[in-house]
């Protein structure tokens, strides 16, 4: 009982306390794999997803990705990558990085391959930063490749770290990011004390930094450690742990290290969101300092976290075209690009039919209100859609005649916890209603105090 009534006070405590931990606050998210790209003045986060309620860790089935430019107001771009986009695999979409390679983007990530329940290090590929991901299978040389991270050197060789189950691997990768250079396989086990699992790599003064997830020994939750070398694949020399027990921990941590307009952030996760469920965790975020030798100094999480805010807020913003890749789908409707000035790879349009329509998928941690905005544009007049939220149904939503994309806001929509399926719609068929195109919509976080 007396667990329960401080689980319940802590929890309380984190919901009226504005700050910047958890960082994402609409939904559960953990191992995040934080990343600046070239030519990008973005910031990028990409995590894993906890299903609401699942309580355990088997339920976890897709991705994410999240961008900022001042570490207060995020975009969440969405589902990237899902189980069911992945021939391959059956179940555990755990950890993942993501990496810049060749000009184009990858995400690596582990699951359990159909008919043998064996760890794979699968890779997918996109054009774009926000996705989606394409699966172009997994690594070849790789047994048991759970937690995996890609790190490219400055000279543009990619490596591949990997770890389970008290040990941790590494290895030289093939051009084509397809299968490791066997000559190149090490085990770095027996260097990194406590190691447990999920690999990292940065680099810091030509410094090789290696942060990994440990149990001492054994014993749970996990606490954050590190060991350096001169070379990305050893030898490595411990150094220590720098994330210690902190209240609201969850049991397994998971996090990565990015430098951003000059400051170096270390990401990582715990409980806070839901107030200590270990399988409902969140990203979390605090400045990395070094001392003059080049230790990391130990981080406190703090609920202040990167402190340049009250508290983060994030916007959902879906595009239209992604379609089934991102949790959606085009019925009856096609990607068109004729009508310039839309935002991703083009929009939806083709609404002839009664029921035509474009769903898109929204997840978000708990139940709550979100102010729901649409881009759109109607060339030929006004258009009057149905709009489905989950099982609501809004018939009073007018799209005004616009040659160009612009934004229309609704107002205040109710989102469940879970998966909320957006469908956009012809009820009836008025060929006077002209060509309807949908390029995104919108759902921005709104908090109780702001209703």
């Amino acid at each position: 009982m007396k667990k329960l009534f401080s689980v319940l006070i802590f929890s309380i405590l984190i919901s009226v306390s504005y700050a910047q931990n958890p960082v994402f606050t609409h939904v559960f998210t953990a191992d995040p794999s934080p990343h600046v790209w070239p030519n990008d003045d973005r910031l990028w986060v990409y995590t894993s997803h906890d299903e609401p309620g699942s309580n355990n860790h088997y339920g976890m089935t897709g991705y994410h990705a999240f961008s900022t430019t001042d570490l207060v107001n995020w975009t969440d771009h969405g589902r990237i990558l899902h189980l069911e986009n992945v021939d391959w695999a059956e179940s555990h979409a755990w950890a993942m990085d993501a990496a810049f390679y060749r000009d184009k983007y990858y995400i690596i990530y582990c699951m359990k391959e159909a008919g043998i329940g064996l760890f794979r290090t699968g890779i997918a590929r996109s054009d774009v930063p926000e996705g989606p991901f394409t699966d172009l299978g997994y690594v070849k040389g790789v047994e048991f490749g759970q937690d995996p991270a890609l790190f490219i050197d400055d000279d543009g060789t990619p490596y591949l770290f990997w770890g389970h189950d008290r040990k941790c691997f590494a290895a030289e990768l093939n051009d084509d990011l397809m299968s490791i250079k066997p000559e190149t396989y090490v085990e770095l086990t027996s260097q990194l004390k406590y190691v447990f699992e999920g690999p990292w790599v940065h680099k810091h003064d030509g410094k090789y930094y290696l942060t990994y997830p440990g149990l001492t020994p054994r014993r749970w939750p996990e606490k954050m450690f590190y060991a350096v070398a001169d070379q990305p694949l050893g030898p490595y020399e411990f150094k220590g742990c720098f994330i210690d027990d902190f209240e609201g921990q969850s049991g397994t941590n998971h996090g990565g290290v990015v430098t951003y307009k000059g400051k170096d952030i270390m990401f990582y996760h715990s409980a806070w969101l839901s107030g200590g469920l270990s399988e409902s965790r969140c990203v979390m975020a605090d400045y990395l300092h070094y001392d003059k030798d080049g230790n990391i100094i130990p981080i406190v999480p703090s609920k202040e976290g990167l402190g340049n805010a009250k508290r983060t807020r994030t916007t959902l913003l879906l595009e239209a075209e992604n379609g089934f890749a991102a949790g959606g789908e085009l019925y009856n409707v096609f990607v068109d690009t004729w009508i310039k000035g839309y935002s991703g790879k083009g929009y939806v349009t083709n609404f002839d039919n009664p029921y035509d329509h474009v769903s898109i998928l929204a997840q978000v941690a708990k139940p709550a209100k979100y102010r729901f905005i649409v881009r759109y544009a109607s060339p030929d007049g006004e258009y009057i859609p149905d709009i489905l939220i989950n099982s609501f149904q809004y018939r009073d939503f007018v799209f005004p005649q616009s040659d160009t994309f612009r934004e229309i806001d609704f107002g205040l929509v109710d989102l469940k916890a879970g998966d909320n399926l957006v469908r956009i719609f012809r009820r009836n068929w008025k060929p006077s209603e002209g060509e309807l195109a949908i390029d995104y919509i919108k759902l921005v976080q709104v908090f109780e105090d702001e209703e």
